[in-house]
């Protein structure tokens, strides 16, 4: 079957492309009551959109969202709420000169194996813009989620080869590139403005968490936590690995360094630490989710290339246009969207796993 639809009993289904007239999203599960305005999806947007400052894309898109189906009277309804946001401007003129080239680290050839015709306009449904639609789903999945006082967010933890070395989350929506360490977010904005005006483009580490998740959330042994917590995260555009917890360090230690050790906090049993990252079996323990994904340099960059027509004859390419120097300050909010987007499937699924 097409995967536009993500979710079990909470389902989103995204539609549109990049230079298309809009783009959207059709959520099914939401349950009916929930007061719901379309500020509460505006709020979420406007962090991802374009043009919002000098580290992302100039295009200006404001992403007004528009309820179509599904809230009445500022309330949900329980029937399928679809959201829509027009395209304002678009501009194909660029890809009209390229559209016979495979533009490298694009989907572009992917798309023609697969499909034998492709809409080349901004690389349409393999365009970050689609995740507009994620992240409109997402803001209602969170206010679902602070209903029961689960929160998620995320940060900027790396761009090239500046970490983050200080964590004052209070700092990560204060600066343009959404990193909780002043001193090193004021470096990372330099890096991306010297690789944009070299015409290339730097890639980084998103941190997304998890906090006052309850323990038994997850179905093994295929719907882990886990796993569909890797699937979200790993089906964001640009997004090429995902760690949970301290991931890929676990190769270095032995059992006894790894293993969270159980202790009794009064009547409450947690870990002395989190090495596991809020899961254990695929089902959460009650910890804080910590998660980190990898996004690449964007793909398109204003510099000189090889590459090869449709027809497979060598040639030149060069793509121009208005782009990301560096995806990760924007990536933030799509990071947060998928993982309430699991958050609150299982949540749900979670109600019905014992009398």
């Amino acid at each position: 079957m097409p995967g536009n639809t993500f979710g079990q009993l909470f389902r989103i289904t995204t539609w549109g492309e990049s230079h298309g007239p809009g783009i959207g999203v059709v959520v099914d599960g939401c349950p009916a009551g929930l007061p719901l305005t379309e500020k509460d999806i505006q709020k979420e947007l406007d962090r991802r959109r374009t043009g919002q400052s000098k580290v992302t894309s100039t295009r200006k898109e404001p992403d007004r969202i528009r309820f179509l189906s599904g809230v009445f009277q500022g309330k949900t309804t329980g029937t399928p709420l679809a959201m829509m946001v027009e395209n304002a401007d678009a501009d194909s003129s660029k890809y009209e000169l390229i559209k016979h080239l495979y533009r490298p680290g694009h989907a572009d050839f992917t798309y023609d194996r697969k499909y034998g015709f492709r809409d080349y306009r901004g690389g349409g449904r393999s365009s970050a813009r689609e995740t507009v639609g994620r992240v409109a789903a997402g803001a209602i999945a969170k206010k679902l989620l602070s209903r029961h006082k689960i929160k998620v967010f995320a940060f900027t933890r790396q761009i090239g080869n500046l970490v983050a070395q200080t964590f004052n989350f209070k700092e990560i929506e204060k600066n343009i590139v959404r990193c909780p360490d002043k001193k090193v977010a004021e470096q990372m904005v330099e890096a991306i403005m010297q690789a944009r005006k070299e015409g290339d483009s730097l890639g980084g580490i998103i941190e997304v968490v998890a906090q006052g998740v309850p323990p038994g959330l997850g179905e093994p042994v295929f719907d882990r936590l886990d796993a569909d917590l890797a699937k979200a995260l790993m089906c964001l555009p640009a997004v090429k690995g995902v760690e949970i917890g301290i991931g890929f360090e676990a190769a270095r230690l032995k059992g006894s360094e790894c293993n969270d050790v159980f202790i009794a906090k009064g009547k409450k049993i947690t870990t002395k630490t989190n090495n596991a990252g809020g899961i254990l079996g695929g089902i959460s323990n009650g910890n804080d989710i910590v998660m980190r994904m990898v996004v690449k340099p964007t793909s398109s960059i204003n510099r000189e290339q090889d590459t090869v027509t449709q027809q497979g004859k060598k040639a030149k390419i060069r793509v121009e246009g208005r782009h990301d120097p560096c995806v990760a300050p924007r990536a933030v909010p799509m990071a947060e969207a998928m993982t309430a987007l699991v958050l609150i499937d299982h949540l749900l699924r979670h109600q019905n796993s014992r009398l």
